[in-house]
């Protein structure tokens, strides 16, 4: 069950929190985050300490990916994933920055401190996890499957043999190629036989194509808030079948970057505690139209 695996994951930040209290003897910092070791200093050369130094953090992020991160014309950011690193940011008590570099150059690691950490709803896969370390989840989506309108295709078995558009480096895109390998243990279903696929830059270029009259893809592959928000706004795609499985969604940190033995715990504890009081809940509902924060079962 989702919901088993999330309190055993937010259980698990609690005690890694404690954890590295435990035994410390370093003499007490001017300022420490909220949830690194209370009355310790932060790891010389580490993350935490190279955060709380800079007094930002610098968070990867996507410029097109309503609701849940776009950058408008202004140049800021809004959605569900800004709102979510921007607390993450003031409870950790620094700023927050934002970077946009492609998502196959997120999740290849090897960032060489570009940027700190990855709010952008990335889903945790065994490749992932040989990457990067990750926060407990702090969403959950179901990934949705469409058709254009044009395609005339109401089942997913409809799309065998058809071009199906997703973002590239995805874990849409693992799944059509039959690659996926998600730690989540719900039901993942299989991609319709013979399946082309169709990779662009990012999820919501396959829904501005298809909005711009493009028929080169008969469906499109993305989150279900994605979908959602793409079909209120006009994208002339239908939603077909069941959700074909369901993501977890954390935050990443680069294994090959400084260390993260303090900023782990804190970043856990940090996450645990905007489940407990509701944070994440309220963002949710604001920009994803529903709670998602809870496993399905």
């Amino acid at each position: 069950m989702f919901k088993r695996g999330i309190s055993m994951l937010l259980a698990a930040a609690f005690v890694a929190a404690a954890c590295s209290s435990a035994g410390s003897s370093s003499p007490p910092a001017a300022s420490t985050a909220p949830g690194a070791s209370a009355g310790a200093s932060p790891i010389a050369g580490g993350l935490l300490e190279k955060v709380l130094k800079a007094g930002t953090l610098k968070v990867s992020t996507d410029a097109n990916y309503a609701p849940q991160s776009v950058q408008k014309p202004d140049g800021s950011y809004e959605g569900f994933d800004i709102d979510v690193a921007t607390e993450i940011a003031k409870r950790l008590g620094v700023k927050v920055e934002f970077v946009t570099p492609g998502w196959d150059i997120i999740t290849a690691g090897s960032w060489s401190g570009r940027w700190d950490v990855s709010v952008g709803s990335m889903t945790i896969t065994v490749p992932r996890q040989g990457v990067f370390e990750f926060s407990p989840p702090y969403y959950f989506t179901p990934a949705q499957m469409t058709a254009t309108t044009a395609s005339g295709i109401t089942t997913i078995d409809g799309l065998a043999g058809k071009t199906v558009c997703v973002g590239s480096a995805t874990t849409y895109e693992d799944w059509l190629k039959g690659k996926l390998q998600s730690v989540s243990t719900g039901t993942v279903a299989t991609a319709p036989a013979g399946v082309k696929v169709q990779s662009l830059d990012t999820d919501q270029s396959c829904a501005q194509a298809i909005a711009a009259g493009r028929k080169d893809a008969e469906g499109y592959l993305t989150a279900g808030p994605t979908v959602d928000a793409g079909i209120k706004n006009g994208t002339p795609i239908i939603k077909i079948g069941d959700p074909v499985f369901t993501e977890q969604l954390a935050v990443a940190v680069d294994k090959s970057g400084p260390a993260t033995t303090d900023f782990m715990p804190a970043l856990a504890k940090i996450i645990t505690d905007m489940h407990a009081d509701g944070t994440l809940k309220k963002l949710s509902e604001k920009w994803l139209g529903g709670d998602l924060t809870e496993a399905p079962s």
